[in-house]
């Protein structure tokens, strides 16, 4: 292509950069006598269409091509190779116009990996300034500085390729543009935690991740994708297949408020299910729980091999059905779970009568409940304290905050904290409609018993004065413990 170019054979340059390629605008008119071609193809110009040619690829196939071409502009390289090249003289301002052209290059909607080529093209340019710009970054104790989409790519590759295994690749940590932000996900193959919340990734951009997953060895053990909105099919199929990968090493996936619909849910979860040691901690929230992805998840449940610790199902369109259904499922395999989260979901009286069941079992060890805005009453509570008494060893955390739970539901919850077995360190009753008489209650069950609990949420409350002062008289014995 390069003998193509200095011998002005127009017609294979053509074939190559395709129909849109154009010869420089200010020269459209030029005649060229020493080579008798109508239209002058700058170094330039052919060097940008041809990067831009390369950036298309999904496999990088042309790469090493581009990489090479760039090579060839340099005078010591032309020297090596002599007359092969042909007459190679352009002006003096090519080379630093070549690279001005690489660092404003856009990739928008290209493979992070691409862009990295970019980079690789400077260094054959011998521009070593990005590289220089990317080591004194490194180096220094802050990151507050903001790199350009050039210098992204460039520390991704530097990341990727360093002996040393990143903690964390935090990209809202890093001052950059959003296509800058893309352009680091690369160094997800070399670090051990990747958060990536709120960035839009595209096909290409899953693609990256799930053979961070795949590699053997993964060093990947944390990857939160929180609000990922719009979560595509492919992206998601490109994601399971990581998942399902023997060499994935993932411990916790943080997948909520994506709105993902149930198909979608349900494909993440079968790729779990295919794999049932892989996780200790889940987090679907946000998500559309319903027959397709809760029938994965309970087969996913109910599995010998599964260990997950912590499920987070947060506003996810549960029903009393589901609720049912997921109990069911946690009570064949109850022994690993130690945080349960269901707020936001209409789980209501029954729901929580199926729960009781699984609360009850012997071999249950919760130690963290979230049922934040379940619709639950006063009945509720009542179940949930006959199951606790059962039980009472394990429970350290009990979150019902805006529940309509009254004075009456108070009463029954005293019950428990009475009890000389109670274990209960956090309770959350955030606007709940108590009044100072659950107040007067509460305080009268923690003082009657040597509690252990350190945190007790009841604001949005109606307590009035004299609850509180009750409240400051506990505060003060609970101090003295």
């Amino acid at each position: 292509m390069f003998h193509c170019y200095t011998n002005r054979r127009t017609q294979v340059l053509q074939d190559f950069l395709g129909k849109e390629y154009k010869p420089s605008k200010s020269k459209l008119e030029t005649i060229v006598n020493t080579f008798k071609v109508k239209y002058d193809f700058t170094m330039t110009d052919f060097l940008r269409k041809s990067m831009e040619k390369s950036l298309q690829s999904r496999n990088g196939h042309l790469d090493l091509f581009v990489r090479f071409l760039h090579g060839l502009c340099l005078e010591s390289n032309q020297r090596i190779l002599g007359d092969l090249l042909g007459q190679t003289h352009y002006s003096p301002e090519t080379i630093p116009k070549v690279i001005e052209n690489l660092k404003k290059m856009n990739t928008i909607n290209i493979s992070p990996e691409r862009s990295i080529n970019i980079f690789h093209c400077l260094t054959e340019l011998k521009d070593q300034s990005v590289h220089q710009q990317i080591q004194e970054f490194l180096k220094s104790k802050t990151r507050e500085k903001e790199l350009s989409e050039i210098q992204c790519s460039a520390l991704a590759y530097i990341l990727q390729m360093s002996e040393e295994v990143l903690d964390e690749l935090d990209l809202e940590k890093y001052n950059t543009s959003k296509e800058g932000k893309l352009r680091l996900i690369p160094a997800v193959r070399n670090c051990r935690t990747a958060r990536f919340g709120d960035c839009h990734l595209s096909e290409t951009h899953w693609e990256v991740v799930a053979s961070a997953l795949k590699t053997n060895p993964s060093h990947m053990v944390v990857l939160d994708l929180s609000s990922n909105l719009y979560l595509e099919e492919p992206g998601i199929k490109k994601l399971c297949s990581g998942l399902e990968s023997p060499h994935c090493r993932l411990d916790k996936l943080k997948l909520d408020n994506c709105a993902l619909p149930d198909v979608r849910c349900s494909l993440l979860v079968s790729a779990l299910r295919s794999n049932p040691s892989l996780l200790t901690k889940l987090d679907l929230g946000g998500n559309d729980v319903k027959d397709l992805t809760m029938e994965n998840l309970c087969g996913y449940l109910e599995s010998p091999k599964c260990r997950l610790e912590t499920l987070k199902l947060r506003f996810s369109h549960l029903s009393d059905v589901s609720c049912s259904s997921l109990v069911s499922a946690l009570k064949s395999n109850p022994s690993h779970l130690r945080k349960l989260t269901l707020g936001g979901n209409r789980l209501q009286d029954s729901g929580m009568k199926d729960l009781c069941g699984f609360l009850q079992s012997p071999d249950c060890k919760l130690e963290d409940l979230e049922l934040k805005r379940c619709e639950l009453t006063e009945i509720s509570c009542s179940s949930l304290v006959s199951a606790l008494k059962s039980n009472p060893f394990h429970l350290k955390k009990l979150a019902m905050s805006s529940n309509p739970l009254h004075d009456s539901g108070v009463e029954f919850l005293c019950v428990f904290l009475r009890s000389p077995d109670c274990r209960l360190e956090d309770l959350r009753l955030r606007d709940c409609r108590l009044s100072e008489i659950s107040c007067s209650s509460l305080v009268s069950a923690l003082t009657s018993n040597n509690s252990r609990l350190r945190k007790l949420d009841l604001s949005g409350n109606n307590l009035e004065d004299s609850a509180v002062e009750d409240l400051f008289g506990l505060v003060d014995d609970l101090m003295s413990v």
